[in-house]
């Protein structure tokens, strides 16, 4: 007759109990107690089950359990084994290694048992020793037999190791590992006796391609206890960690020796270099004829609705969120959006849900993911002289965005080349003063001051591949005062960077074509049908030429350093054509600024030279103030020397009109509309102050906010 779990159980105990009765019973007759050697025995015997063991490393480890607990653990879920199941943990039973607590009916493993379980585990351990057998625990998580061959094909394949020094180097790993007598070997150990021995033996650039990229134990314990810089949830922490392996990737394996060494000694700077060899970093594209055409995406982004042609107004919205959330994905620092007011011309009707509906689209777009610390920039650019009302209709929506976002993505490019200023530089000013970002320019220039120079034949996309800076007060300090010798400096450390370049595009290319960026892909025919320009950063002109050179900020000064650009452009002109690519030249805002004044000044001291610097970084390209603006004409020396700028940087150039943090709305209006006078681009700066508690920014505040009284102010 079968019994069922709690009848087993009840058994079990009465069993229990009669062994203890029975034991008391010979105690009290003077019986002769279990021999020390009769109880080993039967322990050793507990011990040959596999089922016993586990049901003692599931209490070490879970316990204390239920007998149902218990059982379906042990992997005893048939109604058939419940008797096989209460057998092995009567014997556990009986030999005390494991004890039942009766008033809550559950079982726990004694110190008895926890001995015997370790013991088992050393047994194990020693065993795997003597018998000369080793075990590696491998990165596609599974345990294997060590095999000495494994390191060879590894060495041969990954490494391009010749097969006899291959054979000579896993001989003297293979020793080490004996030596060592190393239970369970890792494939990160291994690897790492591997390196050690190329790198003994003088095979530097073998260990470099074999070497694992990845982090120390203590960094990744950092990066999650320290989540102040992290605002993108569990992604952010993601992201983080693949950069920077993909980072050391770039400069251990991709990069050339001398380009690398530059980044890190601080010549130049690349940005985003975990990124860099898989999408570019600004993209100028035609909006309209994606949504359009319809989001098809072909085999990628399965879980991505497909989006047919869209004409209705509710269609438009939707696939526009879309459409920004999925480029964002393709660009490292921008994207330019052109064509969204002759996309909306046929909704000129319905004015206030065009608003209502462009609002909502913004905001949903905004919670697409990003890669850095800052997000991918999303400008719309407007081109005034065409369809106002809608123009208007979409500085409202961007101006209601504004009002919901702390911090807003996405930005407006205004350009006021076929148009008016006037007709918008109200609304433009609110946005300004609530937080928006705003750029005037005249053609098609990026919210950084970049210009597209291939407007011509590109189709619906032209990529910029920028990330690059070159440190100009670096080499000014190397140049001896020698200001031919410093263009000579420049030109020198130019080439190969743009060759650099060139290898990124060929990289981006192949990626695009494998798939990795379908909008890219298909808008593009995999990178052939647009137009695909290299930028050089420029940055510490001014410190350079005025401070370490030793020039006077004069005439002669500035001839010198017009002369320093003339030089850029001339040799990017001269390799783009070596490479086939267009080169330009520019001076923008970048992140570089601050780290080459960091480096700069560990590594010459904090001399005359760096301190008269305006705060702690060099300068990124010109700084216009609001208040000086109304003094000034076409002909006022900073506005001449502006333009100048402007006309010999062929990449384009970052000017920011810097405006007070308590101007009024009227008063930049003011400014714009005297700014865009006496220069073709500028991005009015206004410091809003926003908590980094709350996201308060309701109202300008300085200390504390107002809201919920945090110190915490960005």
């Amino acid at each position: 007759m079968k019994m069922s779990d709690e009848e087993l159980e009840l058994d079990l105990e009465g069993d229990l109990d009669a062994d203890l009765d029975d034991d008391s019973d010979s105690s009290k007759r003077g019986g002769i107690l279990q021999s020390t050697s009769k109880r080993v025995r039967m322990i050793f015997s507990v011990m040959a089950s596999p089922n016993r063991i586990d049901i003692l490393r599931i209490l070490n480890s879970k316990g204390p359990l239920t007998y149902s607990e218990l059982k379906s653990l042990a992997g005893f879920k048939s109604k058939k084994e419940s008797g096989k199941f209460a057998y092995h943990l009567r014997k556990l039973l009986r030999q005390s290694l494991v004890a039942l607590n009766k008033s809550e009916r559950r079982y726990t493993i004694t110190n008895l048992g926890k001995l015997v379980l370790s013991l088992a585990r050393q047994i194990e351990e020693r065993s795997i020793i003597e018998s000369g057998k080793m075990y590696v625990r491998t990165s596609h998580e599974s345990i294997e037999e060590f095999s000495s061959h494994k390191i060879i094909q590894s060495l041969v394949r990954e490494g391009t190791l010749p097969l006899e020094l291959a054979q000579k180097i896993t001989e003297e790993v293979e020793n080490r590992i004996y030596k060592y007598q190393t239970t369970y070997l890792t494939g990160s150990l291994i690897r790492e006796m591997v390196n050690s021995v190329l790198l003994e033996h003088g095979h530097e650039e073998y260990r470099n391609k074999l070497a694992r990229l990845g982090l120390p134990v203590f960094d990744v314990q950092e990066m999650i206890t320290n989540l102040d810089n992290v605002d993108n949830g569990a992604e952010g922490l993601l992201f983080n960690t693949g950069q920077r392996v993909f980072a050391e990737h770039l400069l251990t394996n991709i990069l050339p020796k001398d380009v690398a060494d530059s980044h890190l000694s601080g010549d130049l700077h690349i940005a985003n270099p975990g990124i860099w060899s898989m999408i570019p970093d600004t993209i100028f594209v035609n909006i309209k004829e994606l949504i359009e055409d319809g989001i098809d995406l072909g085999g990628k982004y399965l879980d991505v609705s497909r989006i047919p042609a869209s004409k209705q107004l509710d269609e438009i919205t939707s696939a526009l969120s879309v459409v920004i959330s999925l480029l964002s994905k393709e660009a490292s620092q921008e994207i330019v959006l052109d064509g969204l007011v002759s996309l909306f011309s046929k909704h000129s009707k319905s004015l206030p849900e065009l608003e209502q509906k462009l609002t909502a689209a913004f905001a949903t777009a905004s919670t697409t993911s990003k890669y850095n610390k800052t997000s991918t920039n999303v400008s719309i650019r407007l081109q005034l002289g065409s369809d106002i009302k809608i123009i208007n209709s979409i500085i409202n929506a961007y101006k209601n965005y504004t009002m919901i976002t702390p911090i807003p993505k996405i930005g407006l490019i205004i350009d006021s080349d076929k148009g008016k200023i006037t007709d918008i530089s109200a609304a433009a000013s609110e946005i300004i003063s609530l937080g928006g970002k705003v750029m005037f320019a005249k053609g098609q220039t990026s919210s950084h001051g970049v210009t597209n120079g291939s407007t011509k034949n590109s189709g619906p996309l032209s990529i910029m591949l920028e990330s690059v800076s070159i440190n100009l007060p670096r080499l000014a300090f190397e140049s001896n005062k020698d200001e031919t010798y410093f263009r000579a400096r420049l030109a020198l450390l130019m080439k190969p960077a743009l060759s650099s370049m060139a290898l990124r595009k060929k990289d981006i290319s192949d990626l695009t074509r494998r798939g990795l960026n379908p909008i890219l892909a298909k808008n593009t025919q995999y990178m052939q049908r647009s137009t695909v320009s290299l930028v050089v950063n420029l940055v510490g002109l001014k410190e350079a030429v005025f401070n370490i050179l030793g020039s006077q900020d004069n005439k002669e000064g500035r001839e010198i350093l017009h002369k320093v650009i003339e030089t850029a452009v001339d040799v990017g002109a001269k390799k783009g054509k070596e490479l086939g690519d267009p080169v330009a030249i520019c001076m923008t805002e970048t992140e570089s600024s601050t780290r080459f004044a960091t480096l700069d000044g560990e590594k010459y001291g904090k001399n005359s030279s760096l301190n008269s610097m305006e705060g702690d970084s060099y300068s990124e390209g010109v700084v216009i103030n609001a208040s000086e603006i109304s003094d000034y004409t076409n002909k006022s020396e900073p506005i001449s020397e502006c333009n100048k700028l402007s006309k010999l940087l062929n990449g384009g150039l970052f000017v920011t009109l810097k405006i007070a943090k308590d101007a009024k709305p009227a008063e930049i209006k003011k400014a714009i509309e005297k700014t865009s006078e006496l220069t073709t681009s500028f991005k009015p700066v206004q410091e809003i102050a926003i908590c980094g508690e709350c996201g308060f920014k309701d109202e300008p505040f300085e200390d504390k906010c107002p809201k919920c009284k945090s110190p915490y102010v960005v």
